[in-house]
Order: structure tokens, then C-alpha cells, then sequence
């Protein structure tokens, strides 16, 4: 390392240690905000919640009094947490709206952190027979240049990898072996509504396949119906951000130059991700910013892929871009992120997609997915008997705040990684880019520590915030040396000041005092009540 070096990272060092008692003051700041919007949790329940009075004359599921826990939706986390509590000798019932294969392009990159959730729950061998693929780590390409990020692997089984996969594959494993254990139900029905009384949530009205009325009743109704749920409303404060939307392609027969990775491309004007998804497939997702992205009927977006994306991507794979975009199956899919704010309600829980959403360039919903139903099965395991909601429903407020290092570091790297690899006209944001790049190039710690935080491997928030401000500093140490001038002085304080408006908005809005001081929050401590035992 030359002397310039040692010079700057002291420096990245010092400032490093000013920027956390900066953080602090912010902290106290978020922590009031917090306090008065927990006050307002318990508000009034919307459309999706009926009362009880009103489904009278609806039909009841048979063996109600046989279930203890209702699942809506089997996507990835409604499967793997039925299976997970079915394991544990719960009797479940799913309502799924479709159980066909899904067919989406996104969920097919599971991190090495999310294997490792999947290997906890016994659910390993669901990535088998699907034709996945191992992932190893990471490419990044930037004006002709590339580097390669590798996975911190070291320390575990040679098994132990990221995933690469069809969703709708591995969604069908999951669901068919939550469905071989006798106390799950997996049962095809569009739930339309919960069922409510005296403020406890005490089941669902859904209809079946054949379009008849029913409802189903459970101690603890768990709401897992993704993305685009339809009852979140009632248990949650949705604040849906859409900041882009992917346009995915299946690049047939191409040989990506680091086999087994995945590849971010820093694009004009946002990147483009690519990785396998089978032996002989893989996926293209182009990011579009903002929520109109060109026709696809009509070949505007033919036009676009091939006149501004294509001359972007590697020379190795030009040609089989080209021939996805002529074969024509060019889908796109809006990119939702929304931060976590439920309402703790006796009764009912949200999980996955329906819970909490975050930007998909990094990867890691699903791990967010199987991180919280390890966290949830662990607290329900010493419980015997769910039937006194409002106590449950205390205790499981713990649930939201131990669910957090794992979730918040993830949303958090997702949103701003994002916004850092955008492109921008901006002088400050170009450089915060371009010292990004460079500093993941630099290798050793500067590169596995950021890739330990996106693979779900090295879940804290304030490892995060350390590397994050230290790419900020290392852009503006760049700017300065050798011979600093107003101007570089100048840019150097925009792009601080641009990585703190990137950073704490998201940092707040995943609550800052569970992120970095859960111990402080009074249902951290929250032990199995003895009623439910």
C-alpha cells in the first residue's frame, strides 16, 4: 500500500469517529419521532377487515376447530413458514390464490445468508432437482472496467453458496413439502377480507376455486399474499415507494465472463443485473427509473434495449442480449420498497412481501423472508396454546424489533446501493459513484465487508453505516489529493452531504432505536407469557 494510502485511510478513520457522534444526534432526534408514531398503531381498521356479524351467512370451513394458525398466500415465505410451523406439530391451513407454478422474474437469487435461513428450516433440498445455480459472488462493470466481489465464504460448508433458480421452481418444492406434512392444508381460494370481533382478528372470508363463500377461523392468522396485498391496509401504515421498474429478459446458451456470479452493470441511466437461473438460462433485468417505462406492444421497447442498453453490456454477451430482445418475451415488473410500520393487532401477523418491501438491485427479499420466520418460529416454539390473542399479541411485538438486524441491514444496503449506482448529471453523486466502484476494487476488507452485509452473512446496521460513510470519505479524499482547491472542496461537501440525504432517510424510516439499539426497546425482553404455555 503506498504512503498516499495509509495517509487516507487514517484520515477515512478519523472522520469515520466524527460522523458517529454526528449519527448519535440524529438518533435522539429519530427516537422522539418513533415514540409519537407508536401511539397511533391502533387506528381505525379499513375495507379488508370485516366484523364478525356481517359473515353470518357465510359457510364455515370444515374442521375449524382443528387449526391453529391460517396462512394466506404460499409464495416463498407463506410455503416455507407453513411447512416451518407444520414442522413443529402447529396445524396450518394455506389459502393460496393460485397454487400453479408462478412465473415472475424476480425472487430467483437467494443470498448465502438466505441458504443458510433455508438449511436452519430444513428446507436445503427445496434448491435441488430445480436446475439452480451456485452463486459465488459478485461482478461490477463500470466504464470498461470490471471487478469481481467474491462471497466471504471461508468459514463454512463447501455446500453453502448463493441460489440461482426459476421462482416458480422452488416456490413448487416448498409448497409441495409443506403439503406432504399431514397437519397442512394447502387449500386454492382468494381470501377477500378478515374476519374481525371486539378488535381480535379471528379469521378470513375467502372464496374457493369455484367461487363459493367461506370462512375459516384460527387463534393466529398469519397475512403472507406478497407485494400486492390486498389486506395489509388493516394491519399495517403502507407507504409504497415504486423508484423504478425491471424489464426481464432470458438470455439463452450465454456465458457470462465470471461463471457462477452475478453481474451489476453501473449503466446509463441506472444498472442492469444479470445472473443464471438454469444450466443453459440467464435472467437480464434492466432497470427503468420511474414508473412508465417504454411499450412493449408497440416496440418502443425493443427500440430502447437495443439502442441504449445493449451497447452497455459486456461485448460477451452482445449477442445473445440482442437475440432476447428480437425473440420478444420482454416482461417488466415495478420495483416497490416499503419500510415496515405495523400495527401490532390481537390476532393476526404480516410476513414477507406483504410486511416489507425493499429495492430488488441486492437480491435479498427472500432472505429478509426466511430470516423472519426463523425469528418468528423461535418465539412461538415454547407456546402451547395461541388462543389469548391480545396477550400473544403482546409478546409478539417482539418479533418487529429482533427481526431487525438482519431486515433493516438489507432494506437499508438495497435503497441506498441504488441510488448510489444511478447515474446523475450531478458532479457530487458522479463522484459518490465512481468512489464507490473504486472502493469495492480496492479488495480485502474494503470488498468483503460490503459483500458480507448484501449476502445476508454479516447482518449489522452499523457495519452498513461504516462502510457506507467511508466510500463517502474515500470520494472525498480522492477529490482532495494530491492538491486540493475550492472547487474539489466544494464537490467534497455536496457528496457528504448527498450520501447523509441518501442514507438517514432510509435509516429513519426503518427506525433508527431497533436498528442500532434494539436493547433499548421495552419488547426485546418480552418472554413467553405463561398463559400460553
Amino acid at each position: 500500500m503506498k504512503m498516499a494510502d495509509h495517509y487516507l485511510l487514517g484520515w477515512i478513520l478519523a472522520s469515520i469517529a466524527g460522523l458517529f457522534a454526528f449519527y448519535y444526534i440524529v438518533y435522539l432526534v429519530v427516537k422522539r419521532e418513533e415514540e409519537n408514531n407508536r401511539r397511533d398503531l391502533l387506528q381505525q381498521r379499513s375495507d379488508s377487515v370485516k366484523t364478525m356479524s356481517a359473515t353470518n351467512g357465510e359457510c364455515r370451513s370444515d374442521d375449524d376447530a382443528d387449526v391453529d394458525v391460517i396462512i394466506v398466500g404460499a409464495g416463498v415465505a407463506g410455503s416455507a413458514l407453513a411447512h416451518t410451523l407444520g414442522k413443529d406439530g402447529r396445524r396450518v391451513h394455506v389459502i393460496e390464490r393460485d397454487l400453479t407454478e408462478p412465473d415472475r422474474i424476480v425472487g430467483e437469487l437467494l443470498q448465502p445468508g438466505g441458504y443458510l435461513k433455508l438449511i436452519e428450516l430444513g428446507l436445503e433440498d427445496c434448491v435441488e432437482e430445480i436446475d439452480a445455480q451456485q452463486v459465488f459472488g459478485y461482478a461490477l462493470f463500470m466504464d470498461g472496467k470490471h471487478t469481481q466481489l467474491a462471497y466471504p465464504l471461508e468459514k463454512f460448508h463447501s455446500d453453502v453458496a448463493g441460489r440461482s433458480f426459476h421462482n416458480g421452481r422452488f416456490i413448487q418444492r416448498m409448497r409441495e413439502k409443506a403439503a406432504a406434512l399431514p397437519n397442512v392444508r394447502l387449500e386454492q381460494g382468494t381470501v377477500t377480507s378478515l374476519l374481525e370481533e371486539k378488535g381480535t382478528i379471528k379469521g378470513v372470508l375467502y372464496k374457493t376455486k369455484t367461487g363459493e363463500e367461506h370462512t375459516a377461523f384460527a387463534p393466529l392468522t398469519i397475512v403472507c399474499d406478497g407485494c400486492f396485498s390486498n389486506l395489509r391496509r388493516s394491519l399495517c401504515n403502507p407507504k409504497v415507494d415504486v423508484p423504478s421498474c425491471f424489464v426481464g429478459l432470458v438470455l439463452e446458451n450465454c456465458q457470462l465472463p465470471y461463471a457462477n456470479h452475478g453481474h451489476v452493470i453501473l449503466a446509463d441511466p441506472s444498472p442492469i443485473l444479470l445472473y443464471p437461473i438454469s444450466s443453459t438460462e440467464v435472467r437480464c433485468l434492466v432497470d427503468v427509473p420511474g414508473q412508465k417505462v417504454p411499450s412493449v406492444s408497440g416496440g418502443e421497447m425493443a427500440n430502447y434495449l437495443k439502442n441504449v442498453v445493449a451497447p452497455q453490456v459486456p461485448p460477451e454477451i452482445y449477442n445473445s442480449f440482442v437475440a432476447a430482445v428480437d425473440k420478444g418475451n420482454i416482461r417488466t415488473m415495478p420495483n416497490r420498497s416499503m419500510p415496515a410500520s405495523p400495527y401490532p393487532t390481537p390476532g393476526a401477523l404480516l410476513m414477507g412481501d406483504a410486511f416489507n418491501m425493499r429495492h430488488p438491485l441486492t437480491g435479498g427479499g427472500m432472505t429478509v423472508a426466511l430470516s423472519d420466520i426463523v425469528v418468528l418460529r423461535n418465539l412461538l416454539k415454547p407456546l402451547r396454546d395461541l388462543r389469548d390473542a391480545p396477550t400473544l399479541c403482546r409478546y409478539l411485538e417482539s418479533f418487529y424489533t429482533l427481526r431487525k438486524p438482519v431486515a433493516s441491514t438489507i432494506n437499508t444496503l438495497a435503497g441506498a446501493l441504488y441510488k448510489v449506482f444511478c447515474a446523475s448529471s450531478d458532479e457530487a453523486r458522479k463522484e459518490m459513484r465512481q468512489a464507490c466502484f473504486d472502493y469495492l476494487s480496492l479488495g480485502g476488507v474494503f470488498s468483503t465487508g460490503p459483500i458480507s452485509l448484501l449476502s445476508g452473512l454479516n447482518p449489522r446496521p452499523l457495519s452498513l453505516v461504516v462502510h457506507f460513510f467511508a466510500v463517502a470519505i474515500y470520494g472525498v479524499g480522492r477529490l482532495l489529493l494530491p492538491f486540493p482547491s475550492p472547487h474539489r472542496f466544494w464537490i467534497g461537501a455536496r457528496l457528504i452531504s448527498g450520501a447523509s440525504g441518501i442514507i438517514f432517510p432510509i435509516i429513519k424510516a426503518e427506525g433508527a432505536r431497533q436498528m442500532f439499539f434494539p436493547a433499548t426497546v421495552p419488547a426485546y425482553y418480552r418472554s413467553p407469557p405463561s398463559k400460553c404455555n
